[in-house]
């Protein structure tokens, strides 16, 4: 397993380049299963483990805080705050964090990170009371997600004014299929040197092989189960001329499609760790190995080409 940075500095986070998404812990499966995810993940050498106050309603990071055990200090937990009631106040932030180390079982989050902007709070009072955590020794880094290029922008500038910590990280959705932030947040986070941590690496699991021209979704899968991909939730046969190009990239190099999805991220410097979700050992396994590819400027081009980008 290959390692990265988050932040710099004395507090600098050192992660595996493959994470794991603790999102379906509590909703879709339950403890015992969430362990055997955990323990699975430990056994990878996987270190960035992702969640949120929010998934499962608490139940993610009680989870994974039972599951873990002596061996916290072995991993670098990131988790979020402010997708409900409180959002980015100084007030909600005090509750949330509370919260959270408690669930957790740790008396300190290693990258503590603001769910989603809240345009009714201003940047300077999220930032002060991160700031205040920080000082505190409850949290190491703070991050943000689903920001846009100008609100990370500013929040920057909000914290260079301040004088506080600042977000080094944003967390947004990135894969292979959706390239959106490269049209504005993936700029910002290059000028700034924020990393950027792709969820649904898999594009929502198209990337997973699982969909097949000519059949039906598999039983269970996303759009087996009333559609999710973009508006019509169906794929077309435009769709599938992507998809079978990309796999026939990758088999004719010796890999398969969810290593190309993975690895072309990774090929981003500013990509320290890809956010995967599992939601049982032999997904982790997969996911573990599935950066192998040091692609080349070749192979993205190449990609780029079958994906129609100029």
């Amino acid at each position: 397993m290959e390692f990265r940075t988050i932040g710099d500095g004395a507090a600098a986070l050192t992660v595996s380049v493959v994470g794991l998404g603790c999102n379906a812990f509590g909703r879709r499966i339950d403890e015992a299963r969430s362990a055997m995810v955990v323990h699975a993940a430990l056994d990878a050498g996987i270190t960035f483990f992702d969640t949120a106050e929010s998934y499962g309603g608490g139940e993610s990071e009680a989870f994974i805080g039972r599951a873990l055990g002596k061996r916290r200090r072995d991993i670098v937990i990131a988790t979020k705050f402010g997708w409900g009631p409180g959002g980015a106040g100084a007030a909600g932030i005090a509750r949330a964090v509370e919260g959270s180390l408690r669930r957790l079982g740790t008396d300190c989050i290693d990258l503590y990170q603001l769910h989603k902007p809240d345009s009714a709070t201003p940047h300077e009072e999220t930032l002060r009371a991160l700031d205040a955590l920080v000082r505190a020794g409850k949290v190491r880094q703070i991050g943000c997600s689903n920001f846009s290029a100008a609100q990370l922008k500013a929040a920057d500038a909000a914290a260079a004014a301040c004088g506080t910590a600042r977000y080094v990280t944003a967390q947004n959705e990135y894969s292979v299929l959706d390239r959106g932030i490269e049209d504005g947040l993936a700029p910002v986070c290059d000028s700034l040197g924020v990393g950027i941590l792709p969820f649904y690496p898999l594009a929502r699991g198209l990337l997973t092989g699982k969909y097949r021209r000519g059949e039906a979704p598999p039983p269970g899968s996303r759009l087996a189960v009333g559609g999710d991909w973009r508006v019509s939730g169906t794929l077309e046969d435009a769709d599938f001329d992507v998809l079978e190009g990309l796999e026939g990239f990758a088999a004719a190099r010796g890999f398969d499609l969810l290593t190309l999805a993975f690895s072309w991220l990774l090929a981003r410097k500013a990509v320290p760790t890809v956010i995967a979700g599992a939601t049982g050992p032999e997904q982790v396994a997969a996911n573990a190995t599935a950066a192998s590819w040091t692609m080349t400027e070749n192979d993205l081009a190449e990609i780029d080409r079958i994906l129609g980008v100029a």
